[in-house]
Order: C-alpha cells, then structure tokens, then sequence
C-alpha cells in the first residue's frame, strides 16, 4: 500500500456502535459478530488506523472490545447523561470509568467524553467537569472533552469549560464546524477535533431511490449534489471522504463499518483533495443536518457489493 494511503487512514477512526448493536437501517446481518469484529480490526491496524470509538450507550460494544484485546489502540469512550437525581455526581463517574476499564481490559482511556454535554450547564455542571478532571490527574484518562451537536453548543460550553478533545459532526453538507471557523479556533487552543456523520447518517451515499420519503422535502439539496458528483466524476463515498479527510483542523473522523470489505472501500478512497465544492445557498436546515431533530435516525451501511 502507498505511503499516502497510510498517512490519509490515519486521520480514520473506527467507530464501534456495530460492535455492540444492530445498527443501521442498511444491517441486515445484525449486530458484528465476534469472529467479524475481530477481522475488522485486524484489517484496520493494518491500514494504518490507530483509534477506536465507542460509548458505554453503545451496547455491548466495550465489552466486544474487551474480549477481542484492545490494549495498544487509543480508545475513546463516552459517558452517558447522569441519572437525574444523583446525589454523587463524582462517585457516579468514577463507577462508570470503572466498569469501562473493566469491560475494555485496559488500565486508562486515551479519551472521555460527555454524550450529553449540556449537563455541564446543569446546576451540577461543576461537580461533573471536576470528577473528569480527577479521572485524568490519576491517569485513568488522557483527555476529557465533548460530543456536541454543533457550534452552538460550543460557544455555550467554552466560555466556561476548557477541553482537550471535541467530536463534532461534518460532512460536506455540513460545514458549520469550518465554516464558523471552531475547528480553526479549537485547533490553535490546543483542542484535539474528531468528527463523526461523515456521511450524514448515509443519506449523502443514498441512491435517490433508496432515501426515505420525509428527506424528498430537501430534493433541491440531492439535485445539486447529483449534478456535482456527475461533474466531478467522483462517486458519493469519495467525495465525503476527501473533504474530510484533508482538512487540516481535523486530527481524526469517524466512520462505523460493519464487514472488512465496507472498511476497506473507505480506507482506499482518502486522497487527492477536492477542487470545488457543491454551493447549497441557503437550501440547508437544522432539521436536514441534526439527527437530534429526527424522531428515526438514518443510518447507512456501504455497500458490500
């Protein structure tokens, strides 16, 4: 394989809800299977991928990973929202972190970070940023930070807290974390960038025919991307992954795969960067671009043909 194919898969992080889920409205296999999870990160430590994703929501994704040995991979994980009514925010953190090691079989994260951020604007905000803080004084963690909706929530959280990782979506519909110039700002302070959604949740991949009706509001967004792709001659996965992958603000993006041959399809396509973008005005929304809007999440599996 070519060097830059190795320096591009870098930037990849593998995200591990299929691990611990049946996730996706294109599964139809199920949740990975041990024995199929075990060669996909096998085939993704040699494509150069060093990172994993996952959360303590995501099934029984960590203690997949457990089982499978994960020790020399930078492993990030996710706490979920504090039970309402905790009376122990602190011990409540340390008992997740915890039973997080203990599932992964490892001894520290390299990060942790809040599913559900807006907490830290919660009347136990303090308490719940301090108990993360402890985590990484006594090693357990590298770094703690945020998974966040978008810029707005940033601006929200940062003028109060400081971070040392954010995941963030992107994708080349939505270019709010560039274009507000966050990913600019959290790089020059230091802030690792992830994001995720690199495909919008699959609808970026989807053939017209097979995208749900309640997206055929937004038709005049997928005739403008259909046109673009023809006249780049690039097909959907390739451009998601170009403009992601060269944009130097962001240290890692990641993508969920369910079989070595969906994992191999995307780690070939980073390359060359874009020459043109396609122009949407003003035709995007909230309700197109956050999946926190949508009462069903759309999730797309690549194709394994």
């Amino acid at each position: 394989m070519g060097f830059w194919l190795m320096k591009s898969n870098n930037k990849i992080a593998l995200g591990t809800v299929q691990f611990g889920l049946a996730y996706g409205i294109a599964n139809v296999s199920g949740q990975v299977t041990l024995d199929h999870a075990a060669n996909i990160l096998k085939q993704a430590n040699k494509w150069g991928v060093d990172t994993l994703d996952t959360a303590i929501g995501y099934g029984h994704s960590e203690s997949v990973l457990g089982q499978l040995g994960v020790g020399q991979w930078k492993i990030i994980s996710k706490l979920p929202a504090a039970p309402e009514g905790c009376k122990d925010i602190a011990n409540w953190v340390a008992s997740q972190i915890s039973q997080s090691l203990s599932l992964l079989n490892v001894d520290h994260l390299y990060g942790l970070l809040l599913h559900r951020p807006e907490q830290l604007l919660g009347q136990n905000g303090l308490v719940l940023y301090e108990a993360l803080q402890q985590a990484k004084e006594v090693g357990l963690v590298d770094k703690i930070g945020i998974s966040v909706y978008g810029p707005p929530e940033l601006e929200q959280l940062t003028d109060t807290y400081e971070f040392d990782l954010v995941q963030a979506p992107l994708n080349i519909l939505d270019r709010r974390l560039m274009e507000s110039g966050w990913a600019g700002r959290l790089q020059k302070g230091g802030v690792e960038v992830h994001t995720r959604s690199t495909f919008l949740q699959g609808l970026l991949l989807m053939p017209a025919i097979q995208r749900p009706e309640k997206f055929r509001h937004w038709e005049a967004v997928w005739s403008i991307w259909g046109k673009w792709l023809e006249r780049t001659g690039l097909n959907p996965l390739q451009a998601c992954l170009r403009y992601a992958c060269n944009l130097p603000e962001i240290d890692r993006i990641i993508v969920g795969v369910d079989s070595q041959v969906q994992l191999d399809q995307i780690a070939l396509n980073p390359g060359d960067s874009l020459d043109s973008l396609p122009e949407f005005g003003c035709l995007i929304d909230s309700r197109l671009i956050n999946p926190a809007l949508r009462k069903n999440r759309i999730v797309y599996v690549v194709s394994k043909n």
